[in-house]
Parts: C-alpha cells; structure tokens; sequence
C-alpha cells in the first residue's frame, strides 16, 4: 500500500519510513500540511500518517481539508499525536481521523494500529 507520512519531526519521520518499509508499504513524506495536502491529491495513497503539531497548518485543520475534497475523502487518516490528553480522541475522530498513535510511536501498538487499515 502507498502511506504518505505528514510529519515535521525528522526523527519521528525517519521511525514511521522505516517501519512501513520493513512492512512493504511504499512511502511517500512531506514535512508540512501544505505539501502533504497537494501529495495526497496526486499520489491517491491508501493511508496517511498525520502529525498533529505541523507548523502553518496544523494536522487537523489539514485532515478536515482532507475530508472535505473529493478527490481526497476516500483516504484513511491516522493521526500522530504526542498530545493524548482525555478529549484529545474525540476531537481528531470529529476532525476526520479513523484512529490514532501516540509519540513516541510504540512499534507493536503502530503495527497494530497499521493492520486495521491496510
């Protein structure tokens, strides 16, 4: 499956690449919403790993764009976020998230997460 992967952070891009390339997904990466925004319109993947705190465009103001496309609302969304405080769930799910995976990414809890959608 084609995964773009929307994260600032080139550590935590660097982890996320590395386990979906170990899993046989082909990876695409940006590191801004813009960017990931215009990828995901003409690459079509299958999944997206969206950072939540992203500079300009934060990740769910960028998954509700997402959503709100036609040519983009089809995509699976799975939000990265190191701020999982209790709300913190319903607000990426009302923004357009199907699921989501705390930092620092936890390789059984992101394999898990990652055979629900692929």
């Amino acid at each position: 499956m084609k995964v773009l992967v929307i994260e600032d952070n080139p550590t935590n891009m660097k982890l996320a690449v590395e386990i979906l390339s170990l899993q046989g997904h082909e990876v695409l990466q940006a590191d801004e919403a813009e960017t990931g925004l215009e990828m995901a319109a003409l690459e079509q993947p299958g999944l997206i790993l969206m950072d939540i705190q992203l500079p300009g465009i934060d990740g769910l103001t960028a998954t509700k764009r997402l959503k709100g496309d036609s040519r983009t609302s089809h995509i699976r969304v799975i939000a990265l976020t190191a701020f999982a405080m209790k709300g913190d769930e319903e607000k990426m799910i009302q923004a357009g998230c199907d699921a989501y995976v705390s930092k620092p990414i936890r390789y059984k809890e992101f394999l898990e997460t990652l055979k629900r959608f692929t």
